[in-house]
């Protein structure tokens, strides 16, 4: 116990920080996930953002940890009693007034169902093991499930922002027909809750998702998406398509972060503000998660135009 709380006051002067990185940058939101602890085995490669000596871990593709069911007995899953709800319940009681709390669980079904077996062996098993594929799913999903029933106890949430790679570029990772068995089910279990709460459940995910988007929508229930690249689809093009359905969130281009100047990122976030934002339903942002490798000159860019944008309204 004296280990735990001093875990926590060492987390404090992070998390003030934290907080106060939001704010300063002009959101009127926190957002904060961290995961139930999943091992898994992974490999190491230098970090190809700013600090080359930094390395980054990628999990094997080939090899997983659980890949019979004696490695699924075996396996050391995460219990929710175990889980220090610290930082969540921290953030959530020193918010800055009119500053809300976006959260999730870091990584979604399909992500912790892919990492755990390996991606290799995943595909191997939707064919050879499918009991294999439904348990280790199920387990995943009621543990998380759990781990949001804690969330939605905290007053400042104001929306649950799950993430859940599902596709590349030119479809999804596994079939649709299997996302729809085996994933699916278990967002819809979690937009339900955070319904039966009264707060929207937004998906992030990348990937083209064409083939299951009108699923997300009508069966699984998500109020928002994020995640676009021009390649797939222009974010301006989907929210003619779905945008009178749900909200769209995000959209400017990671490859226009990464290689425009400041005053191109500029002129991209107007465009998107002015297009998108005039149709309503629509937060400005990036299409991705920001890298390390974004210029923070680009990054501040964006920023800082939408929050001017803004200003004028206040």
């Amino acid at each position: 116990m004296l280990d735990m709380k001093e875990n926590q006051e060492s987390q404090k002067a992070y998390l003030d920080n934290f907080i106060e990185f939001w704010y300063r940058m002009g959101y009127d939101f926190v957002r904060f996930e961290a995961p139930l602890p999943f091992p898994r085995t992974t490999v190491a490669a230098k970090d190809t953002g700013a600090d080359p000596n930094k390395d980054r871990l990628w999990v094997d593709l080939h090899e997983g940890v659980i890949m019979s069911w004696d490695d699924f007995e075996r396996y050391p899953w995460p219990k929710i009693e175990a889980m220090d709800f610290f930082q969540f319940e921290y953030i959530n009681d020193h918010l800055p007034d009119g500053m809300k709390f976006l959260t999730c669980h870091a990584a979604g079904i399909f992500e912790h169902l892919s990492q755990l077996m390996s991606y290799e062996r995943l595909s191997f098993a939707l064919f050879d093991q499918p009991d294999l594929v439904q348990s280790i799913t199920d387990r995943i999903g009621k543990l998380i499930l759990t781990f949001y029933k804690h969330l939605l106890d905290l007053e400042n949430v104001v929306a649950i922002f799950q993430g859940d790679d599902m596709g590349f570029r030119t479809g999804t990772l596994i079939s649709p027909d299997d996302l729809r068995k085996y994933i699916l089910p278990w967002h819809k279990k979690y937009a339900e809750i955070v319904h039966q709460h009264n707060r929207p459940y937004f998906l992030h995910s990348c990937g083209n998702l064409e083939t299951i988007t009108e699923d997300l929508i009508s069966c699984v229930g998500i109020d928002g998406k994020h995640s676009y690249e021009d390649v797939i689809i222009p974010v301006q093009d989907f929210q003619q398509k779905y945008g009178d359905r749900i909200a769209v969130l995000g959209g400017l281009d990671i490859n226009i972060l990464t290689e425009a100047t400041p005053q191109q990122v500029r002129e991209k976030t107007r465009h998107l503000i002015e297009t998108c934002g005039s149709r309503g339903r629509y937060a400005v942002g990036s299409g991705n998660s920001i890298p390390s490798y974004i210029p923070v000159e680009n990054y501040l860019a964006m920023v800082d135009e939408a929050v001017s944008f803004m200003n004028k309204f206040r």
